[in-house]
């Protein structure tokens, strides 16, 4: 569904990406690790359009959307859950919901407010509420709902559970794990590299710009140097 080939990103003068080059299968989900600093959030820009490569290609269903602004990137039908989550604090839960709403992937199936509200039960009575009267795990719901709203054939997740409560960080993997049997093709950010495990089907590991393993969750479990290698665990 996706392909990242020899993408080379600057921000100004100063490199940041080094030829990164995967592949997203569709229906799987797929996890970008490092430590920070290594160019994973670069990549999620690059693939975004918010900070467009200087060279190589970024493949979306076969299109070729490298340096496409964000906004057409978006009707593509790419979906992003950023780091900070970066929703709206002076919108309502319903206007941050109903803000961006549009179905790009023109699913048969198409996720609106109430199903939005099923999937996450706990923003039902906070929808009057103001973005910024909310915890930060709502905060992260409330984020993830906004790019389901705009029924996207790719969901990317840019550090999906970070600063959340062990309980909090569970409920966001239970829910991550119904959108995978739903289908969805999902791009995970994460440090929590045991909770990725149980849900990814493969794993890039990024260094200085580049891709130096590739992987499903059983050969990296085999293979415990690389977590202190390059993950720093």
């Amino acid at each position: 569904m996706l392909e990242l080939h020899n993408v080379e990103t600057f921000y100004g003068s100063i490199q940041v990406l080094f030829g990164i080059t995967l592949t997203l299968d569709q229906g799987k989900v797929t996890t970008l690790i490092g430590r920070n600093g290594m160019g994973k959030t670069t990549t999620v820009n690059s693939i975004m359009g918010t900070v467009p490569p200087k060279s190589g290609e970024i493949r979306f269903n076969g299109e070729n959307i490298s340096g496409k602004p964000a906004h057409v990137v978006a009707q593509r039908g790419i979906g992003l859950v950023p780091e900070g989550r970066q929703i709206f604090p002076n919108l309502s839960v319903r206007e941050n919901l109903i803000a961006t709403a549009a179905n790009f992937s023109k699913s048969s199936d198409s996720w609106d407010l109430d199903k939005v509200m099923e999937f996450f039960p706990t923003l039902k009575p906070r929808l009057g509420n103001m973005g910024n009267q909310l915890s930060g795990g709502e905060q992260q719901m409330l984020a993830i709902g906004r790019a389901l709203m705009l029924n996207p054939g790719l969901l990317i997740l840019d550090e999906a559970t970070e600063g959340l409560a062990p309980l909090i960080r569970q409920e966001i993997w239970n829910r991550l794990q119904r959108l995978k049997q739903s289908g969805l093709t999902i791009l995970l950010i994460d440090k929590n590299i045991d909770d990725l495990s149980k849900i990814a089907d493969k794993h890039y590991i990024i260094a200085k710009g580049t891709v130096v393993w590739e992987g499903d969750s059983n050969a990296l479990a085999a293979q415990p140097e690389l977590k202190s290698k390059y993950l720093g665990i």
